[in-house]
């Protein structure tokens, strides 16, 4: 039994490009970010995986970076789950602005600390810990049977809602979890034991 979780963050969007926070809007994809979408799933294929279903956010850039990771792999009907669980985290009123500018407004400590630690929330949005407490619960309900079932899943999502996964997959706690970057287009690809942990990792860069 194959128990394959594939985890891709979305390719490069409009606003990662500005360096804007994102969080809950909804900013396109790049030239750039279309393309490691592409590339994603030219690695996928070149190990000869296909799926069996994929689960993706409400967002735009996460779907349309699974589409096209379907289209490469020759599944463009495979069964596909959006769900708002698996959205970025929340940044509040933080979204929309330039982290320079961010910095600027409130010190570079302060929004390192909204950025990087795992229970301080920004002003009107969500901390890592409050984006795990989502995505997790979703994970083990909707995702993981599947995975445990022997079905191979693709996991299309977000920086954070991707890190909240990895955290549990990987061990990871909340002083290591922090320091933790998921790149744009970049498949983890998981395989699983019959007790959920995790029996071998491969990160498909390059």
């Amino acid at each position: 039994m194959d128990r394959l979780l594939v985890l891709v963050r979305h390719g490069q969007s409009e606003w990662n490009l500005k360096n804007l926070f994102t969080g809950w809007k909804d900013p396109g994809l790049t030239e750039l970010g279309i393309e490691e979408a592409r590339t994603a799933g030219r690695r996928l294929k070149e190990m000869g995986l296909q799926f069996d279903v994929a689960y993706t956010s409400d967002l735009s850039r996460a779907q349309r970076t699974c589409k096209l990771i379907l289209d490469e792999i020759a599944q463009p009907q495979l069964p596909t789950i959006a769900d708002q669980a698996l959205n970025e985290r929340d940044y509040g009123d933080l979204a929309g602005l330039n982290k320079d500018d961010a910095r600027a407004r409130w010190g570079e400590d302060q929004v390192h600390l909204w950025r990087r630690s795992y229970d301080v929330q920004p002003p009107g949005g969500e901390s890592l810990k409050d984006t795990v407490a989502r995505v997790l619960p979703y994970y083990i309900r909707e995702i993981l049977p599947r995975v445990m079932r022997g079905e191979r899943v693709l996991v299309a999502a977000h920086g954070n809602s991707l890190r909240a996964l990895v955290m549990v997959l990987d061990g990871l706690t909340p002083k290591t979890i922090p320091s933790l970057e998921l790149a744009t287009g970049i498949p983890l690809v998981y395989r699983l034991n019959p007790d959920t942990t995790v029996a071998d990792k491969k990160v498909l860069e390059g």
